[in-house]
């Protein structure tokens, strides 16, 4: 996805700021390892990997990309690893879904960082769960070896990649790989534990040892090309299966082979004719408060995403801090769970807080995600929650079972989830709005989003009392300007840590999104996830 939407109307200050930071992060990470390396990539004849994948979409711009700020702002003393050395992008290739993963050997001629892992691993889980042909443009001289301890031995390192090509073959996922640069030691089991293996003739090369570490480990004196060219191995030891001329050979070829797979069964999710929302997209930067503790109306928001007039809600007159309700998004029928973010009155009469998760609210989302699963509506979580209800009344009420019982429901879907953090993201609430940990198909990020255990504020607070104490009790206090001066420190290092950008660059969110482009992205993940049937729901509805 990408900030890069032109809005209909004057964005305040404040989000043209804030876009205007997205749209040029995006682009420094589209150069990859700059405009000096891309120039030096070409000259050895090939394309760079946002050009190969560009030219085997049907269409480039309604792909979703994933992962685009991977390692934003890590490694500097590694001099960086723009998207984390690899392009991954999901859309169409000759009529079929299909995700693209594509290293880019313009950083670190395509070597493997360990986020670099991280986001491959997360394309593989993204070919799993929507069964999704995937398609491997290999280009890498394999794990960078300063980062080895990080990357190598690990459950969920590099050698998970090659485990992940295994499980996906015997799930029947078709995989095609194609060597179009270097493809080294353990990497070089990737292409060939595909289905089919592609190699470009001159560029490509695939062993188990270059060779440098052949003529150290056993005197052999050969050339790279001998070793593991093209020829090589399509002519002699038969480990590929193509040898393509150049890259547009490659590509072609690969689309050909792709028009000719069968159709897999589908999920069958309901899709009616799209209807534009009643608001414009762009209004949602009128009605969402800079401030981010300020309260807003929430149902005036959904109508910047919803089908115009799709919208039924659920239990509207019960747990009114979470809006829940089927909806369509392009056609396409969801069921929303979203945080009210303004001050509204429960079935008691009593006043709470916008945003907060209370125990009625809890028990109302649970039954309605259990009754999505009946009816096979994917599920839509919208954050901006600040947590759970804290305090002796609630905590007397059941505040933990009744969280507990939501947390279970959205573990336990067996429907795609899809999750947009709206604005706030803290505490247990992450959690039960379908954060990282309960397996989102996608998760994106506005770029004014936050994610933490607790407020910026509240935290500071918290470990500003917890150092002092610790000084107290060492006969040591503070002056009153040491301790403004301690919090300043505190607060801001917490506020950078959460940031979307921070949590975009950890891969904790596929992708950070400019608002107007909510509908869009959660149409094209709706219809990417309608690839994999959905197994029954083993649980019975019932009243929580």
């Amino acid at each position: 996805m990408s900030a890069k939407t032109k809005s209909a109307v004057q964005l305040p200050p404040f989000y043209e700021s804030v876009l205007t930071e997205l749209r040029k992060r995006q682009e420094a990470v589209a150069l990859g390892g700059g405009a000096k390396a891309i120039e030096k990539h070409k000259e050895k004849g090939k394309w760079t990997a946002r050009e190969r994948i560009d030219y085997l979409l049907d269409d480039p711009a309604g792909a979703i990309e994933v992962g685009a700020l991977a390692a934003d702002g890590m490694y500097a003393e590694h001099g960086g690893c723009p998207g984390a050395g690899v392009v991954v992008k999901i859309g169409q290739v000759a009529g079929r879904h299909a995700i693209i993963v594509a290293n880019d050997a313009t950083v670190k001629a395509g070597a493997w960082f360990p986020m670099t892992g991280k986001k491959n691993l997360r394309a593989q889980e993204i070919a799993m769960e929507n069964r999704l042909p995937i398609i491997y443009l290999v280009d890498s001289a394999g794990v960078y070896l300063p980062m080895q301890d990080e990357i190598f031995a690990d459950k969920e390192h590099f050698g998970r990649i090659f485990r992940n090509n295994a499980a996906m073959s015997s799930m029947g996922i078709p995989q095609v790989a194609a060597i179009m640069g270097s493809c080294v030691a353990g990497g070089a089991y990737l292409p060939i534990m595909s289905d089919e293996a592609f190699i470009v003739e001159g560029t490509g090369s695939v062993f188990l040892a270059g060779s440098y570490l052949v003529k150290s480990a056993i005197g052999e004196t050969i050339d790279n090309e001998t070793l593991g060219g093209a020829t090589t191995h399509s002519e002699i030891s038969g480990v590929t299966d193509y040898k393509m001329k150049d890259d547009r050979e490659c590509l072609d070829t690969i689309k050909s082979v792709f028009g000719k797979m069968g159709h897999f069964p589908t999920a069958g999710f309901d899709r009616a004719a799209p209807a534009a929302p009643e608001y414009a997209t762009e209004r949602i930067f009128e009605l969402l408060p800079q401030d981010r503790a300020k309260p807003y109306d929430t149902y005036e928001l959904l109508k910047c995403i919803v089908d115009k007039g799709s919208f039924d809600e659920y239990k509207a007159l019960y747990g009114k801090t979470l809006i829940t309700g089927y909806a369509r998004i392009d056609g396409w029928a969801v069921g929303i769970v979203v945080n009210q973010r303004q001050i509204v009155k429960s079935k008691k009469g009593e006043m709470q807080i916008g945003g907060v998760i209370y125990s009625d609210s809890a028990d109302k989302a649970a039954r309605f995600i259990m009754n999505c699963n009946q009816k096979r509506i994917p599920l839509l979580f919208l954050h901006d929650a600040t947590g759970f209800m804290v305090g002796s009344r609630s905590e007397h009420g059941g505040i933990i079972k009744d969280g507990a019982k939501l947390v279970s429901a959205v573990a336990n879907s067996v429907v795609p989830k899809f999750t947009v953090v709206m604005g706030n993201s803290y505490g247990a609430a992450n959690y039960a709005m379908c954060g990282k940990a309960y397996d989102p198909r996608f998760i994106f990020a506005w770029p004014n989003a936050k994610i933490a255990v607790m407020g910026g504020e509240q935290a500071a607070k918290t470990l500003l009392q917890i150092q002092t104490a610790g000084l107290k009790a060492k006969g040591q206090q503070l002056s009153p300007e040491d301790e403004a001066h301690l919090l300043h420190d505190i607060k801001s290092k917490y506020e950078r840590q959460t940031t979307p950008y921070y949590a975009a660059a950890r891969l904790w969110v596929d992708e950070i999104i400019n608002p107007a482009d909510t509908r869009r992205a959660i149409s094209m993940s709706i219809e990417a996830a309608d690839n994999a049937p959905v197994e029954k729901f083993n649980v019975g509805v019932f009243q929580v």
